[in-house]
């Protein structure tokens, strides 16, 4: 292994929020160096997702996902239609399909208009009924901007920009531990290169790793570090044209949003995310599992045809809680909350994390540069 070479930031992890904070960190002239154990950009988390911009509606005012939501919201239309970048807001219904549902949606349009949510509108079965012909429900919440984006395309923009302003990307550099010093973070990176690489400015993004990384890193409080629990969702993609033209969503479940219907940009449906709690890592979809789906999607589109769903993909949410726990928050830890000078640490970042990465960017910035 070669000798130390020193850094001013370090971000590990080249997901959609490592990339975002390496784009943000570049433009307010740091150098930095994005490391990631991947060989491309987004292979974890953030491509496999459902793609949605949401609005920022199902999260408690003042938290850091409903903050960080509806500002991340607004910055990825007005970025993508700087960028020539698909991304469409087509609209989202949130489905009562029983009345005593109907006051659960009430209370989310309640929830959404005091994060700052302003566009949103009850409607009644018939209303919906005229939207989408094929969805049977009680009432339905109207959110007019929430859309979907293409998100690798957003991805290369973000290391665009920040490749642009001098930050480098090393890739099949993974980063297995390090420790901390009187002027920086030490890491230690593998690869076909391994070295030692002491950081002014560490940012661990490391997704699904951040807490395995955190914990290598010695003089990182273990207190600081929150458990990692794996909620697998996982998706159907439906055989044929789809009836919809808006995103289509059940009230929320335990874990996740329930089994909905997204529209990409081409124009495909898929049906998804369930929530499966999972010992390890692993992104098979098991066919069986189709018969939860036609029973949950049937709910609100009772004409989906036997044999439509077929296994698309899955994708894993880095919860910091167990099964059965509310829904936490993100968590984005400075000094002030671990006591390792120089470092920032983020945890949590599942849903609606690729709609905020942008602004949890400048969330990081604001502590980075407070640290200098």
């Amino acid at each position: 292994m070669s000798d130390t070479e020193t850094a001013d930031c370090v971000v590990a992890g080249a997901g959609v929020v490592g990339l975002a904070v390496a784009r943000r960190l570049a433009l307010a002239g740091r150098d930095v160096i994005l490391l990631e154990a991947a060989d491309a950009i987004g292979t974890e988390t953030s491509s496999r997702n459902s793609e949605v911009i949401h609005a920022g509606i199902y999260y408690p005012t003042g938290s850091l996902k409903a903050r960080h939501c509806v500002a991340g919201k607004h910055f990825i239309y007005r970025y993508c239609a700087e960028r020539g970048i698909a991304a469409r807001a087509v609209t989202k219904l949130i489905v009562a399909t029983t009345d005593d549902q109907i006051g659960y949606l009430e209370k989310l349009k309640a929830q959404g208009e005091a994060n700052g949510v302003d566009d949103l509108r009850m409607i009644d079965a018939a209303e919906a009924r005229r939207l989408e012909p094929e969805l049977v429900c009680t009432a339905a919440l109207l959110s007019p901007s929430t859309g979907i984006v293409d998100s690798h395309a957003l991805m290369l923009a973000f290391q665009g920009d920040a490749e642009s302003n001098g930050a480098m990307l090393a890739f099949e550099t993974p980063v297995f531990g390090g420790r901390v010093t009187n002027d920086g973070i030490e890491l230690a990176t593998g690869g076909a290169a391994p070295m030692r690489l002491k950081a002014r400015t560490f940012v661990n993004a490391a997704g699904l790793g951040a807490m395995r990384l955190a914990y290598a890193i010695e003089g990182v409080p273990a207190a600081s570090v929150p458990p990692l629990h794996y909620a697998k969702g996982n998706y159907f993609a439906l055989q044929g044209r789809t009836p919809f033209s808006r995103l289509i969503y059940p009230v929320p479940e335990k874990g996740g949003l329930g089994v909905h219907i997204t529209v990409d940009l081409a124009g495909q449906a898929r049906f998804g995310p369930d929530v499966e709690w999972i010992d390890e890592i692993g992104y098979d979809v098991d066919p069986r599992r189709a018969d939860v789906f036609y029973a949950e999607v049937r709910r609100y589109w009772p004409g989906l045809k036997d044999g439509a769903l077929v296994p698309s993909y899955s994708g894993i949410r880095p919860k910091i809680v167990p099964k059965g726990a509310p829904n936490p928050d993100f968590v984005i830890q400075g000094p002030d909350t671990h006591g390792v000078p120089g470092m920032v640490a983020l945890y949590g970042i599942e849903s609606p994390g690729l709609t905020s990465a942008a602004s949890i960017a400048e969330d990081v910035a604001r502590i980075v540069a407070e640290m200098s």
